[in-house]
């Protein structure tokens, strides 16, 4: 609405008739701004209180934004860090952690001033200020860093760091555990942050991460690039790769832009890749706008055991295939924007992106009634298949069934809800909780309000048991005939 103006010297006259007529000399005088109330500093909490990982993360305050700058010179596999994160206090602070593991630390600073620190445990950076700083206060602590970065020492399941890889570069991936491997983080997914990257290779070398980038810069016979994610990320689903790429670019009809990276000996997987577009545009039919910046993939020339959700641009082992595409794009739904409260909730992306396979399969015309009988004739009513705990599931083995166990359990609850109810659980979850974090009881409450019932017996039977379902939830809706 536009007003119109008083010119500027009336204005002055009102103002100077309006103070002399209405002074009043027993008015009382201004009180002085209280002092503010005084510091009760304690030291923030080593974890961030993950009953399977109680130490991961830490407490205190807030993560807002990772500024990573890193150098890596392949020949020689060392890393040079500098790291700025933007922080806010949750209390007053008189010291707190970050997560890293295995780099050697020379300097820390906060807000420009030197600052104290330790390293306890197999990754505690433990960092005191000059002065403690004040709950509410937002600051920033810059890392320099060195070292060979290294990776988890065993090889379970999600477990990764940084790798190095079959043409001399390197890649990070894993989970729960990836991003202290290589710079220093609140690694917890419920501290999600803005995150950019700095990275400078030899020329010849490319580096690809998430979001957008900039075109690289060289000198003196070094490449520097810049990649920026503006959407909250949680750590473990930030990413480096940096090797001598075959890059394809390509946008989405709305100017999303899409990055594709083929290390050496992985150009063949163009052939399922270039159908990402066909594959966005069907989960977006399933699940709502697609809710990241970019699009595209990382496809290493490495058997390990897990493609990954890295966010935006999935990083793919030398096995996936289209159903592979499909699920870790679902995942940019399930578990990117929307991200656990706690690992042992990790059904909420795992049982959602692997049923959106399944989903891709029924777009072909596949019956997912009679698939699902004939998976239930398969397992049979095996013990040992329906042992694992989709939901609160001991440390370790969080991922024990999501991927067999939690599709079927999706179908029985698509059944279960009609499709109406279910159509509109696929959308409105990801839009309810985007780009935030969500917990298993928050899951549970909110199909429960969209059917208008409580599904209490049908969630505990299906998620929180180690039994077979009883038949009335193992074949419910249009499954029992």
């Amino acid at each position: 609405m536009r007003r119109r103006r008083t010119p500027t010297i009336m204005l002055a006259l009102i103002a100077v008739t309006i103070i002399g007529c209405s002074a009043d000399p027993q008015a009382p005088p201004m009180l002085a701004k209280p002092p503010p109330a005084p510091m009760d500093p304690k030291p923030g909490a080593p974890g961030a209180g993950d009953e399977a990982y109680p130490n991961d993360g830490n407490g205190g305050y807030d993560a807002l934004d990772y500024q990573v700058g890193i150098g890596f010179d392949p020949a020689t596999s060392h890393l040079d860090g500098d790291t700025t994160v933007t922080a806010r206090a949750t209390q007053d602070l008189s010291r707190f952690n970050l997560d890293l593991r295995g780099l050697e630390v020379a300097s820390v600073q906060i807000d420009d001033k030197p600052a104290q620190f330790a390293r306890e445990g197999d990754f505690e950076l433990v960092i005191t200020p000059a002065e403690p700083i004040r709950s509410g206060t937002v600051y920033r602590t810059r890392i320099i860093y060195s070292g060979k970065p290294t990776q988890a020492a065993t090889a379970a399941l999600g477990d990764g760091g940084w790798l190095k890889s079959t043409s001399g570069g390197a890649y990070v991936v894993g989970e729960p555990h990836s991003a202290a491997f290589w710079y220093p983080v609140n690694e917890t997914p419920l501290d999600k942050a803005t995150f950019r990257l700095t990275a400078r290779v030899p020329d010849g070398w490319t580096v690809l991460s998430n979001g957008r980038d900039t075109p690289p810069k060289s000198a003196g016979g070094w490449s520097t690039t810049t990649w920026t994610e503006p959407n909250p990320i949680a750590s473990y689903l930030t990413t480096v790769a940096i090797d001598k790429f075959t890059v394809d670019r390509a946008t989405l009809p709305d100017g999303t832009p899409i990055i594709n990276a083929y290390a050496p000996g992985t150009e063949s997987k163009r052939d399922i890749e270039n159908k990402l577009p066909e594959v966005l545009d069907f989960l977006k039919s399933k699940f709502g706008p697609y809710p990241q910046s970019a699009a595209g993939g990382i496809f290493v020339n490495e058997d390990i055991h897990f493609s990954l959700e890295t966010q935006t641009r999935p990083t793919y082992a030398k096995w996936a295939d289209l159903g592979t595409i499909v699920h870790e794009n679902a995942h940019q739904w399930f578990g990117d924007t929307v991200s656990v409260r706690s690992w042992s909730d990790v059904c909420l992306n795992e049982c959602f992106a692997s049923y959106a396979q399944w989903l891709w399969q029924e777009k072909s015309g596949d019956d997912l009634d009679a698939r699902y009988r004939a998976a239930l004739e398969i397992t049979g009513k095996s013990p040992e298949f329906w042992s694992h705990r989709l939901t609160g599931a001991p440390a370790g083995h969080e991922f024990e069934g999501v991927y067999d166990k939690g599709i079927l359990a999706m179908h029985a609850l698509r059944r279960k809800l009609g499709e109406d109810v279910f159509n509109r659980l696929l959308t409105g979850w990801p839009q309810q909780f985007k780009h935030g974090n969500a917990s298993w009881d928050d899951f549970e409450l909110f199909t429960s309000n969209l059917a208008g019932e409580k599904l209490k017996p049908f969630f505990d039977t299906w998620f929180h048991s180690d039994k077979v379902p009883a038949d009335a939830d193992l074949y419910p809706g249009k499954l029992r005939g």
